[in-house]
């Protein structure tokens, strides 16, 4: 059918339209005065932004996550709120409740699963647009009693998401304290082997500047370079001495030798003076002989004593070099030895003070958790607490009988459209072209009877 045809069909069957419209909408009426009144509480809360944790310190970002509001309106909806606020009403203690309990056909479920499924079958979560309020409605037929339980809807759900919140900080505080006990043992564990080690060799101080040890290195690689010098200037003088003893130097400056050398050049002159007058055999030319001679004896003698004194220095030199060479040596052993101690304690220091900043850290983070664990402090705060409504939510009559119109005018439009499929009728000349597929010549219009009026003596009849 094309819409003219269904147009034609409403105007010709437009009694069935309106006779199934009446009665759609007084069965609609008749329903809404019959039904139970419904009244519907809601408590609006306010979900806290806060930015920083009082506790922590931290940035708090959850609230800023798209999924927050989402999971809240399932945590509302959750059955442990639920039970949460039948434990708060003391539903389940109720006789009539257990009465009603009691004549249901509950299987093997408990009054509390029960009681929750009903509380849960009425409530509606709804989170503001663009805000951080939540709106908790709950319908039923006892205005008191529906604003009681969407306050304890509030009231349960502040105190859920504490427990939510400080349950994970409880269980982490507990198990970061049993690992405060291990890092605590070892921390000590390392302590007593660094003291131990200490001990063992001796060590008091891991730092090198302050080392007795390597000072005296220092000090003793000073002093065989002092003999090295001291050596090779004694073994110069001694070489000189061996080669020209008379013209060394230590032999020249010695003040015996030079008095000696005086006391033979004047006993020399006088000698020369004497052999120059007097005979040889005379008394005063033999004293004067026999002083040149005890003179220049006891000036050789001189001069091979102070020869040996400066040998004797040059091997004194080259053994005090030797004994400052074999000191350095043993004392250089003796600081490598210590440093590899000191690498080791360095070692034992690395691994004590890790042990240290591991067990800090952790007394830290457990103050922190049991900090976290004890905060009862809930970022869910009552906005708008609700009241027992005035007036009853449901049924709504005008909605209702705006709903049973439009469902009883499509009622009656199918019901028309039914009909005349099943007796169809022609009731234009496009019927008679699409039923026999001719062409259509004429339409005799209906005409309406003329009406006439009385006639008059001076003139014919009139048509009305």
């Amino acid at each position: 059918m094309n819409p003219a045809q269904i147009l034609r069909t409403l105007r010709a069957r437009y009694k069935i339209v309106l006779l199934l419209l009446i009665v759609t909408v007084a069965a609609a009426f008749a329903v809404s005065l019959v039904m139970t009144k419904t009244y519907k509480a809601t408590t609006s809360l306010v979900l806290n932004n806060k930015g920083i944790d009082p506790v922590t310190g931290l940035n708090v970002p959850a609230q800023l996550m798209p999924g927050y509001m989402p999971t809240q309106v399932d945590i509302v909806n959750s059955k442990m709120v639920a039970l949460k606020v039948i434990d708060d009403l003391k539903l389940a203690e109720n006789a009539e409740v257990k009465a009603r309990f009691a004549s249901t056909n509950h299987a093997q479920a408990s009054i509390q699963d029960w009681l929750a499924d009903g509380l849960r079958s009425n409530l509606s979560v709804e989170p503001a647009r663009d805000s951080s309020v939540l709106n908790i409605s709950f319908k039923g037929d006892d205005a008191e009693y529906v604003a009681r339980v969407a306050n304890a809807y509030a009231t349960a759900y502040q105190q859920v998401s504490v427990d939510l919140k400080v349950a994970p900080a409880q269980k982490a505080s507990g198990y970061i304290n049993e690992q405060i006990k291990i890092l605590r043992e070892k921390f000590e564990e390392a302590q007593n082997r660094m003291s131990a080690y200490q001990k063992e060799n001796n060590i008091f101080s891991s730092d090198n500047k302050l080392d007795v040890e390597t000072a005296r290195l220092n000090e003793l690689s000073s002093q065989l370079v002092m003999a090295q010098g001291q050596s090779m200037e004694a073994s110069s003088r001694q070489r000189q001495v061996q080669s020209n003893a008379g013209g060394s130097p230590d032999v020249l400056a010695n003040p015996l030798i030079q008095s000696l050398k005086s006391r033979l050049s004047e006993a020399q002159a006088k000698f020369a003076d004497t052999s120059a007058r007097l005979n040889v055999n005379h008394p005063q030319y033999i004293a004067a002989k026999s002083e040149v001679d005890s003179l220049r004896a006891n000036l050789n003698q001189q001069i091979g004593l102070a020869s040996t004194g400066v040998a004797s220095n040059a091997r004194i030199q080259q053994q005090r070099e030797a004994e400052v060479r074999a000191a350095l040596n043993a004392q250089k052993t003796k600081v490598l030895a210590l440093n590899s101690a000191r690498d080791e304690l360095s070692v034992l220091a690395n691994e004590m003070e890790n042990a240290k900043r591991a067990y800090e850290t952790a007394s830290q983070r457990l103050t922190q958790t049991s900090l976290e664990g004890q905060s009862m402090q809930s970022d869910v705060a009552v906005l708008t607490a609700a009241t027992a409504p005035r007036s009853p939510a449901g049924p709504r009559l005008l909605l209702n009988l705006l709903v049973a119109l439009v469902v009883g005018l499509i009622l009656g439009i199918g019901a028309a459209i039914a009909m005349e499929l099943l007796d169809q009728r022609v009731r234009s000349g496009d019927d008679l072209t699409l039923l026999f597929g001719l062409p259509l010549i004429g339409v005799i219009e209906k005409t309406k009877p003329l009406k006439f009026r009385p006639q008059s003596r001076l003139s014919g009849p009139t048509p009305a």
